[in-house]
């Protein structure tokens, strides 16, 4: 397994976002497709037989997920989640599924796949999307987000009754706006997915940037194997700072948040 990989879980979004990831689903999950058994089984499976091409670690940098992921958040990804089966052994260890609404998915940042983020997928092929004063609408439906946290006081008309016409935004989003608007809703085309942060008032995403494509998906994280409350810029630095060292042998058994540690990452299902 790699060392830690940096999610960007891009901030406020009239920045560009650094390179980080976050989340924890407020309310209790019902396995639909894994029992808790078939859960856990898998996560062990990983834990102990993983290498890059079935699970990596990443960290979570910024706070475009909270509450769900915190910064901080150091998760292990299921590559294999979404794959088609592709051999004898593998096919009996990861029960593939196809990537959901309500599922959180680590992927490669469209406008520059040299980042990885995490998002919530809110939108599959199909799907029409639009936003009404922070209220989710999902093919003509109010959809209930008890994951989503609005923490800024104000409004804004771009990212809160989406979608409206906004010149300043890269060209994926710009081709979003002139060919996936439908009677006022985005309409997600083939082989790609909308997606957006659980801290819904300061995240980068497809609002922002527009449609992740499916090829861009990497796969989900599967646990939280360790939490720690250190701050965005020692969780982004190229290489461990001594700062960040002595931060750790200072307040390690303070700093971990460790009703965190080993906690799995349960999608949230929207219909």
């Amino acid at each position: 397994m790699d060392q830690d990989n940096v999610i960007v879980t891009e901030g406020d979004p009239d920045q560009q976002p650094e390179s980080v990831a976050q989340p924890e689903v407020p309310e209790p999950y019902h396995h639909h497709q894994r029992g808790f058994i078939a859960e856990w089984t898998v996560t062990i499976v990983l834990l102990l037989f993983g290498t890059t091409s079935l699970i990596q670690a990443y960290v979570i940098p910024t706070g475009s997920m909270e509450d769900t992921l915190l910064v901080g958040d150091h998760l292990l990804v299921d590559k294999l989640a979404y794959a088609p089966p592709g051999g004898a052994v593998s096919s009996h260890l990861l029960p593939y599924t196809q990537v959901a609404r309500g599922d959180i998915i680590v992927f490669r940042y469209p406008v520059d796949i040299n980042q990885t983020f995490v998002k919530r997928c809110i939108g599959v092929p199909g799907d029409r999307i639009r936003l009404v004063n922070k209220q989710l609408f999902l093919n003509g439906n109010a959809v209930q987000e008890p994951y989503v946290y609005h923490k800024t006081d104000y409004f804004d008309p771009y990212r809160d009754d989406f979608p409206l016409p906004d010149i300043h935004v890269p060209d994926p989003a710009r081709d979003m706006m002139a060919n996936h608007i439908e009677n006022g809703e985005v309409v997600v085309p083939p082989n790609f997915y909308f997606a957006m942060g659980d801290n819904r008032d300061s995240s980068l995403d497809s609002r922002y940037w527009g449609f992740v494509p499916r090829a861009n998906i990497i796969g989900k994280p599967v646990i939280i194997y360790w939490s720690y409350d250190a701050p965005t810029d020692d969780l982004t630095s190229s290489s461990v700072s001594p700062r960040h060292i002595l931060d750790l042998l200072e307040h390690f058994p303070t700093k971990t948040r460790w009703r965190r540690t080993l906690q799995l990452i349960h999608p949230y299902p929207l219909k």
